[in-house]
């Protein structure tokens, strides 16, 4: 799934809360001297499995959790899901060493706004990041079309109208609810109360699986 760049963080943003939770101690601090480097980015805590992430969470009040999903105690995908039923606000990307189907499909479903893998460039990691703290959906390529393979397609009960299609594709796009609204002239309200029909037409939980949807059923391209 082809994302744009974020633009030029502006001189007076504050930056991005960042709590990184990984049960290795190595990175962790790896990713805390990377991200540190980015003026963009805070990060204001750490967490060794997910039921510190939970507790961490909930402390901190971060705009993006950067989380392992393999972790003892309490996994990331327990964790991603406690965290977004508290904390409608916090955006939760995944990271991990594995492309494990059921991890991907669980953390999609658990709420997780992005996946990536820990291979992935530095560049795409701070994309990511960029994008989950506007709720826009990023994924890693594997991992988008891992999902959209085993995405089942649900029966609409109502049709989509054409603004509706518009704004799904968007979403699939990686579109914020305001950048849409911008996009299209109206409010970012108006905007959010499309999603949410499309969601309820669509008996879905989440903009990821809509996203996921459009791919599967050709209203938008892997790239």
């Amino acid at each position: 799934m082809t994302l744009p760049l974020p633009g030029p963080a502006q001189l007076d943003a504050a930056p991005i809360r960042l709590l990184l939770v990984d049960d290795h101690d190595v990175v962790r601090q790896g990713l805390k001297m990377f991200l540190s480097l980015d003026e963009t980015l805070e990060i204001v805590g750490e967490a060794r499995n997910g039921q510190e992430a939970v507790e961490q969470s909930a402390l901190l009040c971060p705009d993006v959790v950067i989380m392992d999903l393999m972790m003892p105690v309490m996994g990331g995908v327990e964790a991603i899901r406690l965290i977004r039923a508290a904390q409608p606000d916090v955006e939760v990307l995944a990271l991990t060493s594995a492309l494990e189907e059921h991890n991907v499909n669980a953390a999609v479903q658990a709420g997780a706004t992005g996946y990536l893998l820990k291979d992935a460039s530095s560049e795409m990691l701070l994309t990511a990041i960029h994008h989950a703290s506007r709720g826009e959906v990023y994924l890693h390529p594997e991992a988008a079309a891992r999902l959209v393979r085993d995405f089942r397609s649900p029966e609409m009960r109502e049709h989509l109208t054409a603004r509706e299609v518009l704004i799904l594709q968007l979403i699939a796009r990686g579109h914020s609810n305001r950048r849409m609204a911008e996009e299209l002239g109206v409010g970012e309200p108006t905007v959010k109360t499309h999603v949410s029909r499309i969601l309820s037409k669509l008996e879905l939980e989440s903009r990821t699986q809509a996203a996921l949807y459009a791919l599967k059923v050709g209203l938008a391209t892997l790239e």
